[in-house]
């Protein structure tokens, strides 16, 4: 059955005051009607999420969907659960959870993309808010990982041992490889990311600014090179804590479609402020800051709608700030049915009100969110 929304459409380049007429995917798109008062955008994309709503992607299949339900509220459409690390049994243990939710899909949730796997092939001096198991990626953790089937993203620091074979087994297998948490520096990550080019492979950068060394003068770091390496493309936290907004506009500036937002999402997103757990250890958020007993940064509270304002208030234009949820992210994971609203893409929209606050959510046609 055919349905329709009528408002400002977001398209990739200009707004369109019009109606998208869809079923199970977008059919078309017909300019002009009644004055609307809406704006129509392509669902958000998070490639990078832990947790919400009091559940995380470590504690299996019912928390994976409950925590996708969460983001859907504010707008994702499409969500790659994301493991911290872990001893492997318990990472090994959540993939095979992401894949169990892969393989009965929810009709009324988000699109389960695969898994990101964030841990544990990471730098143990540049753990940021990850537990002390990082190992290295050998050929047979590598292997395990690929034989599941789940994982669409590796976070992967470049200096650890076993790395280069890693990146020329995850490239064959399609899986985006993303520079992070690493003590890289910039020749190596320039390096790194030519490595997964020449393998066929996709190259991003997990947080960008974040668990890797910053920009110097003198030692431009890997940064610098996922910003400045036109086939990178990078993750960033825009809750304006882990970044500043003029990093932001800086990074935003050079990488342009190269940049898309995650949230990095931890369990007590949408919860209120007070002691949470990230990983099996103690945070607490206060004031939309989730922070170790130490002080350091520990993962979110953000949802993409927040994300998708504060980039509008930092300069960003609504079609740029629809691209940072929604189509870098589709781009980069190679999900060329959906990201942008145009005829034949997934029926996957979000109705934002005037003050871009999430009125609705559609996936494939249904709508799986109205707020009341």
């Amino acid at each position: 059955m055919t349905q329709t929304l009528t408002g400002q459409i977001v398209l990739a380049d200009r707004l369109l005051a019009g109606t998208v007429r869809f079923d199970t995917h977008i059919r078309e798109i017909e300019a002009g009607g009644a004055t609307p008062h809406d704006y129509i955008l392509p669902g958000f994309i998070d490639g990078h999420v832990h947790g919400g709503d009091g559940a995380d992607t470590m504690d299996g299949a019912a928390a994976i969907r409950r925590l996708a339900h969460y983001h859907m509220r504010h707008g994702t459409t499409t969500i790659l659960p994301t493991t911290i690390t872990r001893p492997w049994e318990d990472v090994i243990a959540a993939l095979k959870a992401v894949a169990e939710v892969m393989q009965s899909p929810d009709p009324d949730g988000p699109r389960i993309h695969g898994a990101h796997l964030e841990g544990p092939f990471v730098s143990p001096h540049k753990l940021g808010a990850q537990p002390p198991f990082a190992i290295a990626p050998s050929p047979e953790k590598v292997s395990e990982v690929l034989s599941l089937g789940c994982v669409r993203v590796v976070t992967l620091a470049p200096e650890l041992e076993h790395a280069r074979t890693a990146i020329a087994s995850l490239a064959e297998a399609g899986v985006r490889i993303s520079i992070g948490h690493t003590t890289a520096d910039y020749e190596t990550a320039m390096d790194t990311i030519a490595t997964i080019c020449t393998c066929g492979g996709i190259a991003g950068g997990t947080h960008l600014f974040n668990a890797m060394s910053p920009i110097e003068g003198r030692k431009p770091g890997p940064v610098t090179a996922l910003m400045c390496h036109d086939a990178s493309y990078a993750e960033m936290i825009f809750d304006t804590h882990h970044v500043h907004p003029a990093s932001f506009r800086l990074a935003s500036r050079v990488m342009r479609n190269r940049l898309l937002f995650v949230t990095d999402a931890m369990r007590g997103a949408g919860q209120p402020d007070g002691p949470s757990t990230l990983g099996g250890q103690d945070v607490t958020i206060e004031g939309g800051v989730v922070r170790l007993p130490n002080g350091s940064l520990a993962g979110s509270v953000l949802n993409l709608d927040q994300a998708l304002r504060n980039a509008v208030t930092h300069g960003a234009s609504l079609n740029e700030a629809s691209r940072l949820v929604s189509g870098n992210a589709a781009s980069y994971l190679g999900l060329t049915d959906r990201g942008l609203i145009e005829t034949g893409k997934l029926a996957d929209m979000v109705v934002l009100d005037r003050d871009l606050i999430i009125k609705e959510a559609w996936v494939g046609g249904r709508k799986t969110f109205a707020r009341t």
